[in-house]
């Protein structure tokens, strides 16, 4: 991320406020780390919830699940408003409701109570995940747009890995995450109410970080963007940019709308949409998620303790870290292509095994008991899934969604993709514990791993590669 060279052909890289860049998509990502923590904490908590609201598995998963909801709304509802009301303005709302939800779940007294600040939290997720890569492909060079949008994945699983230990931690102090801890409220309460500290942190950050340039542009602000671009660029290269960003859009003179979604000349859905959903689906069909929000139940359902299973999400979580520093490395050198396909082809063959160990247990009182090393060819196939999600689909998908739209149908074009993402992600994780007790952990991981091979088929027949355009240059 040096300062020579040149920046799509267009902005000089010795011009570039790196720093500054780098600052400001830092704080966006505060954001992602917010969306996983949120979706983490659950994991250790599953306990809790059931003993204080007296819950069977079908409420216990729809109280888990709950949050996911709010995503596809607040997902659905932030792309759109973002392109009235801007990218920081929803990322401003979505700090509000992250320190609502943590607040709210830790002093619920009910499931009817719970659902609705996850809910709430939900919301926020669900506009942090499509904004915050929104506004870091806006305001970053498409030479390094891969690697900064990266550091998002980066965010949610730093986000996932400190839930987790966080949960782990204040879990052994009480004894138990049932246990009291503080003040007289049991450690799982506390397990939301440690999310408070990071949401204060954004919300206050967030005030110190400009409006998208190519939001203001759409919206007519020529001289605030260009005040914008050129504290990003420098005062030449940021006209040039503006100019660019003006051309893009002269075509549809009318301010970005949903229905540019559809092609005017065919009257159909645009392709490049089609795409977008089916990366959003794609990546929770895996059944990642599985993992980080019942990680805890699925290590002692094969006979870990609470304590020893909480550590495994530890460890996954670190996993899942230094996945994503491999993929900074390699996204702008190899592309976004062929990550997806070659993580794809990793995950099918590692969650095939992880199936095929969990076929040969047999239950003992209730617990599935695996033989001779079965036990450990699951862990660490478990751990190998991870790893070649974080390398991939992960960090990818998020990359591509915030990049592949031309202008007109960026905000538009999040908000359906996410739409499609959180909806598969709560038929996933609702369903999971009711496969759990249908086909078994076997039968559930099979599934996975069939949609991880028909994955591969589709970024090798649909997906596009991104890598070095310019946002001024993609396609519809």
């Amino acid at each position: 991320m040096g300062k020579t060279g040149t920046v799509g052909g267009t902005t000089a890289a010795g011009e570039e406020n790196t720093g500054f860049i780098i600052l400001i998509s830092l704080v966006a990502t505060i954001g992602g780390f917010l969306f996983g923590y949120d979706s983490g904490v659950i994991n250790g908590t599953v306990d809790g919830l059931k003993a204080a609201f007296q819950s069977d598995a079908a409420v216990t998963g729809f109280n888990v699940a709950s949050m996911l909801l709010g995503c596809a709304v607040g997902a659905w509802f932030a792309g759109t408003l973002a392109d009235r009301y801007g990218r920081r303005t929803m990322q401003l709302w979505a700090a509000v409701f992250f320190l609502v939800s943590a607040w709210g779940s830790g002093i619920a007294t009910s499931s009817a109570e719970f659902v609705v600040y996850r809910v709430i939290g939900g919301l926020a997720v669900g506009a942090a995940s499509v904004m915050s890569p929104a506004y870091i492909s806006e305001v970053a060079p498409a030479r390094y747009r891969g690697r900064l949008a990266t550091v998002q994945q980066i965010a949610i699983i730093s986000g996932l890995f400190c839930s987790f230990l966080s949960n782990w931690w204040l879990a052994g102090h009480a004894g138990a995450s049932t246990a009291v801890l503080w003040l007289g409220y049991e450690a799982w309460r506390w397990m939301f109410w440690a999310e408070i500290v990071p949401a204060v942190l954004f919300l206050v950050a967030l005030f110190f970080i400009p409006e998208s340039p190519r939001y203001l542009v759409a919206r007519g602000l020529k001289e605030r963007a260009g005040r914008v671009l050129a504290r990003l660029y420098g005062a030449g290269a940021g006209e040039r940019k503006r100019a660019e960003i003006e051309a893009s859009l002269a075509a549809d003179h009318h301010r970005p709308r949903l229905s540019d979604l559809v092609s005017k000349a065919t009257g159909r859905v645009r392709p490049i949409v089609w795409v977008g959903i089916g990366l959003a689906v794609f990546q929770q069909l895996v059944g990642i998620n599985v993992v980080f929000y019942y990680g805890a139940v699925l290590w002692q359902a094969v006979g870990f303790s609470e304590n020893d299973a909480l550590l495994i999400n530890v460890l996954s979580g670190a996993l899942s870290i230094g996945a994503c520093l491999v993929t900074v490395a390699l996204i702008d050198r190899i592309g976004r292509k062929p990550l997806l396909w070659i993580g794809s082809a990793g995950m099918a063959v590692t969650l095939s095994l992880v199936a095929w160990a969990f076929a040969s247990g047999t239950l003992v009182d209730g617990r599935l008991q695996l033989p001779g090393q079965m036990g450990v060819l699951a862990l660490v196939a478990a751990n190998a899934y991870v790893v070649f999600f974080n390398v991939s689909w992960g960090p990818v998908m998020w990359v591509m969604l915030g990049e592949m739209f031309p202008n007109q149908i960026r905000g538009s074009g999040l908000a359906v993709a996410g739409l499609a993402q959180w909806t598969a992600n709560f038929v996933i994780t609702w369903t999971f514990p009711m496969l759990l007790g249908g086909i078994g952990l076997a039968g559930a991981y099979g599934l996975y791993a069939a949609a991880a091979f028909v994955s591969v088929g589709f970024v090798l027949r649909y997906v596009h590669e991104t890598r070095g355009r310019e946002l001024e240059q993609m396609e519809g």
